[in-house]
């Protein structure tokens, strides 16, 4: 029984690691005019074996955009991790048409894929870690 037990919370750790490998600083894909955000990841306030994002920064062509409307506003919600660098069940939020999809991400490295999903159909980003 002991051994067992001991496999189980040997199994867990993977996941649990993985889950915090994903809090930090990430940055979107620039759009069409080079601007992007900064995404910083953390545990959800509301439950922390979730995890959250809030908008943490904006930069324009010009240099960093403290007046950006949404600075820290949250842009991810709720996103449970299955193990394996794999994330879902959360919401993700676009700025840019103000909508919120039903997201997935998945953690390669220092590349965190970002997908926001309408039905079975899916778009997404790669973020690279910043911090």
């Amino acid at each position: 029984m002991r051994k067992l037990l001991l496999a189980a919370a040997v199994a867990a750790l993977p996941a649990a690691a993985l889950a915090a490998d994903v809090d930090g600083v990430w940055k979107s894909e620039a759009n069409d005019d080079g601007a992007y955000i900064e995404i910083t990841m953390a545990p959800c306030a509301t439950d922390a074996s979730l995890t959250c994002g809030t908008i943490s920064k904006a930069v324009t062509k010009d240099g960093d955009d403290p007046t950006y409307v949404n600075l820290g506003k949250p842009i991810v919600e709720n996103m449970k991790p299955d193990g394996a660098g794999n994330f879902s069940d959360g919401t993700i939020w676009d700025p840019e048409s103000d909508k919120t999809y039903n997201s997935k991400m998945t953690l390669e490295g220092d590349t965190l894929n970002v997908e926001g999903c309408v039905l079975f159909i899916c778009s997404g980003q790669d973020w690279t870690r910043v911090q």
